[in-house]
């Protein structure tokens, strides 16, 4: 997962990118909440781990411009040092998914993180077959059909269309596509992202007459749209 983490103190946020990393996870650290707003508007990430307390604006404030002003519904978890009752109802009411109480450790961050995804994106990810009619997906036998007839893809149009259709209605910036579907380390230009969607695009026939359309998102990414009929 790709995972961006808010917090001013140098010694704790490397801390806690060695435990992500070692987890198999992409993590961004930011030590003010300007930088990781300024990011948000060309990248996106699958959870956020935020401090409350930061030296500009407030991780809360964070939550808060991601909640309403970006109508994101990625899940975020606080490690702050901030115990009150009080605190922890204010951060849960606002929009937060957990709560974690500074000094952290390595192994209750680690489940929190699963535990939190696995609510959020347990319904869509790990299953062998994916039903979004007209169109379906067979994971296992990479193959995909719209209205029952099988679709040529390639292998990593099959991805593409997969990771998509994993994450209706996100906001997916082309570094997240590439890392999930070509892998961290893969070099490709950004006008072969941009060609296999546009291939993806033409031969599932995302259309709004089909249910769905393909959105491109200017200087950013892409968002596939479920149509409501």
């Amino acid at each position: 997962m790709r995972i961006a983490v808010l917090e001013d103190d140098p010694t704790q946020a490397d801390t806690v990118k060695q435990w992500l990393q070692e987890a198999g996870h992409e993590v961004s650290i930011y030590g003010l909440s300007r930088d990781l707003m300024r990011d948000n508007g060309r990248e996106s990430f699958d959870l956020y781990l935020l401090d409350w307390m930061v030296p500009d604006l407030s991780g809360k404030d964070v939550l808060t411009w991601l909640r309403e002003t970006r109508d994101m519904d990625v899940p975020v978890i606080f490690l702050t040092s901030q115990d009150s009752e009080a605190d922890v109802s204010s951060i849960l009411s606002a929009g937060a998914d957990d709560y974690m109480i500074k000094p952290a450790r390595r192994q209750e961050l680690l489940s929190r993180i699963t535990a939190v995804c696995r609510r959020v994106y347990a319904p869509r990810n790990g299953v062998e077959v994916i039903d979004a009619p007209p169109y379906r997906f067979e994971i296992g036998f990479t193959r995909a059909l719209f209205q029952h007839a099988p679709i040529d893809l390639t292998d990593k149009e099959f991805e593409l269309a997969v990771f998509l259709f994993n994450n209706i209605g996100r906001l997916i910036s082309r570094g997240h596509l590439l890392e999930s579907v070509w892998g961290r380390s893969a070099e490709v230009a950004t006008r072969t992202i941009d060609t296999h969607i546009s291939r993806v695009r033409s031969k599932l026939a995302l259309r709004p007459e089909n249910g769905y359309q393909l959105k491109a998102i200017y200087n950013f990414g892409y968002r596939l749209e479920r149509i409501a009929g």
